[in-house]
């Protein structure tokens, strides 16, 4: 395997320097801090990643204020108090994305948050004592048992919420393989993940960096170049 130093030079030249590089690389997450995350805030991220999967995640977010107003504030409890007219009703709403089927995952997911707050304290509860060394793990039990939040929507629910989170992107993926990983083009069978777990935890041990930075390091390593500028904003707060 290539040295994470040499992928991080490159990524750095890239960008224009290490400090530009540093600066996209995002805050540090804090898995402990996710237990904090209320039920209702949990719910929010999940259904926002769920709506943004294959559509324009800026159209998202621009009528979100609205989800937030039609979906009663993703309180739980409330949404699944709802009738079933409630639901039908959002599928002619116009302040949300009129999709049937992602609109039922969110009274599904309610369910799914609702049912492992209970157990565990709190949704967030459950994902701050989760291994940070087994992500591809979580990512399966969140496929399992979560409404549409399997692939890349559960790698991107997870970073939403600041959990320390890589995100197998095609550039993240053509990294790895230039550097000697043996994985598929598009990496999403249990062998090829879980070699990406064991590297990515082998760099964090020798880096002493997040895996959501050395996920964006890879990223930014390899691929079509695009300005710090453009990364900002399409990146936003995240």
């Amino acid at each position: 395997m290539a040295d994470f130093k040499k992928i991080r030079a490159r990524a750095a030249k890239r960008k224009g320097g290490e400090e530009e590089l540093t600066s996209l690389l995002g805050p540090a997450p804090d898995n402990a801090a996710v237990a904090d995350i209320a039920d209702d805030r949990i719910l929010s991220v999940m259904a926002e990643r769920v709506f943004a999967a294959g559509f324009v995640w800026r159209v998202i977010e621009q009528k979100w204020p609205g989800f937030e107003e039609a979906f009663l504030r993703f309180e739980p409890k409330r949404l699944l108090f709802q009738p079933d007219d409630f639901w039908h009703d959002l599928t002619a709403d116009q302040r949300i994305v009129r999709n049937p089927q992602k609109i039922r995952s969110v009274r599904d997911n309610a369910a799914f948050v609702e049912r492992v707050s209970k157990e565990y304290g709190g949704f967030g509860q459950f994902l701050a004592n989760w291994p940070a060394d087994d992500q591809v793990g979580l990512m399966a039990w969140l496929g399992k048992h979560g409404s549409r939040l399997g692939g890349n929507t559960g790698q991107y629910f997870l970073r939403w919420l600041g959990w320390d989170a890589f995100v197998i992107s095609g550039d993240m993926a053509a990294a790895l393989r230039d550097a000697g990983l043996d994985i598929a083009e598009s990496p999403t069978s249990k062998r090829d993940l879980d070699k990406i777990q064991a590297q990515i935890n082998q760099w964090v041990v020798q880096t002493g960096l997040p895996r959501r930075h050395i996920s964006r390091i890879l990223a930014m390593s390899i691929g079509e170049n695009h300005s710090p500028q453009a990364l900002r904003e399409y990146m936003g707060d995240d």
